[in-house]
């Protein structure tokens, strides 16, 4: 060896030994990554077998609550394409009997049957309990059931009647209460169900002219959160739907007494067509799953939200939190345009006032 060689030699190992330390945040951070990959093929792999087994609609009873207009009758059509007998609750005869020609429109097979049921349930629990017993011994237990009947309200909150607010929860949360109450105790029985809450992007996010309605949904998800806690070890899985605008009768009316910032929100995220909500509630709902979101804006505002929620799967939880950072930062520019919205109007309608006082 030559005396160079040596030299260096001698000069790597005194740099090693006095030095390696500074390699060891490099070794970490290789160890760390090493481990997260590792992690995360594990959860992918194990993710499948901790997830609830699919529900068959071929041949299952489904009941629709609000089912006679809008998403709850788009819902009933797309499970009636599936192949399951559906029941239609709703409290306009007429509109019920419309609504059943058109689900049975879309049969797959000539065994399939549509019930129609007119009752308001929202207002006595024995009646609404007396009913789905009534279509359960025409179609069988209820495999499925969807809380869709609501309604909605804007105004600001000095303004809005303050009877409004006590009707609001009777429709959006009792009436969801009564049928789910009637049908849990066979669905724990039988060991299998599903049960859907349809509540509302507003039942995440409270916005302007919707302190009425956005309460409304909001209890929708502690209701969902505590039943699924009590219901799951029974193989029963609750779904809550967060739709966004949705073209149907509901928000037609909705929009002819609904404030100018309230609109200038609203249309920030657009219309959806109720047939691709249901199709979407559907799929949420027969897969298990807890949350059901539509389009970017509602896996955004899902992710954002979850909190305490429970996860269907290992992997639906790592998105959660991969992804909360950044929605977090797309949220305050959502929230600080919104504010700006509300700033304008009340500055364009304080200067109204003032013009009108001049004259």
């Amino acid at each position: 060896m030559s005396s160079e060689e040596g030299l260096s030699s001698a000069l790597s190992d005194w740099l090693f030994s006095n030095y390696w330390w500074l390699l060891l945040p490099f070794i970490m951070l290789l160890v760390v990554a090493a481990f997260v990959v590792a992690f995360v093929l594990l959860l992918y792999m194990i993710s499948p077998l901790i997830s609830p087994k699919p529900l068959k609609l071929k041949g299952a009873h489904v009941v629709v609550t609000g089912g006679s207009s809008g998403i709850g009758k788009c819902i009933a059509i797309e499970c009636y394409k599936q192949g399951a007998f559906i029941t239609l609750v709703a409290r306009d005869e007429s509109k019920l009997v419309q609504a059943k020609k058109e689900v049975e429109k879309c049969a797959i097979n000539d065994k399939q049957v549509v019930v129609c049921i007119s009752v308001d349930v929202s207002k006595d629990y024995s009646h609404v309990e007396s009913v789905i017993k009534q279509a359960q011994e025409k179609l069988g237990p209820v495999d499925m059931l969807v809380n869709c009947a609501g309604t909605s309200v804007s105004g600001k909150f000095e303004e809005v009647d303050i009877n409004r607010f006590r009707s609001l929860m009777e429709v959006n949360y009792l009436g969801s209460v009564y049928p789910t109450r009637a049908v849990i105790t066979t669905m724990k029985e039988r060991r299998m169900g599903r049960v859907v809450f349809v509540s509302s992007q507003a039942g995440q996010l409270g916005l302007f002219g919707y302190t009425a309605y956005s309460s409304s949904k909001f209890a929708l998800r502690g209701l969902a959160e505590a039943l699924q806690m009590e219901v799951k070890p029974y193989n029963v899985y609750v779904t809550v739907a967060y739709p966004p605008d949705t073209d149907t009768p509901c928000l037609t009316e909705e929009n002819k007494t609904k404030p100018l910032e309230t609109k200038l929100i609203s249309e920030t995220s657009g219309v959806c067509q109720p047939e691709q909500v249901a199709k979407v509630i559907v799929r949420d709902a027969v897969q298990g799953n807890f949350c059901s979101s539509v389009g970017p804006d509602g896996y955004m505002l899902a992710a954002l939200t979850c909190g305490m929620s429970p996860v269907t799967s290992i992997t639906e939880g790592l998105q959660q939190i991969v992804t909360m950072g950044l929605f977090r930062t797309i949220a305050l520019f959502y929230l600080g345009s919104f504010d700006s919205i509300i700033r304008r109007c009340m500055i364009q309608r304080e200067q109204t006032k003032a013009s009108d006082k001049r004259e």
